[in-house]
């Protein structure tokens, strides 16, 4: 079983950036395809960002040229840097993970999941 600690987020102006960190316990990073879900107040929980084993992406359109999800095996810890920041990127952000050899979106295909880390921008 791993277990997932996110780290890194924070108020910040529309603009902004910040990165988050997903650093993962319990059993190697390399082994989990590995996702970014968000929840804003008062809506369902969305995917973000997701990463395959060997580093291959994909991101819902309202964040593409703007986050860049990462990983880093050999520091058991997975990222989100997220540039340009909108008011309506303001949620909390879960990191999940799962076994397998693609990238998934729903979040019902993760198995494993943080705390969530609460990113708030403003205006």
């Amino acid at each position: 079983q791993v277990r997932l600690v996110e780290s890194g987020g924070g108020l910040v102006q529309a603009g902004g950036s910040l990165r988050l960190s997903c650093a993962a316990s319990g059993r190697t990073l390399s082994s989990y395809a590995m996702g970014w879900l968000r929840q804003a107040p008062g809506k369902e929980r969305e995917f973000v960002a997701a990463i395959t084993r060997t580093g291959i992406s994909t991101y819902v359109d309202s964040v593409k040229g703007r986050f860049n999800i990462s990983r880093d095996n050999a520091r058991n810890t997975v990222y989100l840097q997220m540039n340009r920041l909108k008011r309506e990127d303001t949620a909390a952000y879960y990191c999940a993970a799962r076994s397998g050899a693609s990238y998934y979106l729903a979040e019902s295909e993760y198995n494993y999941w943080g705390q969530g880390t609460q990113v708030t921008v403003s205006s």
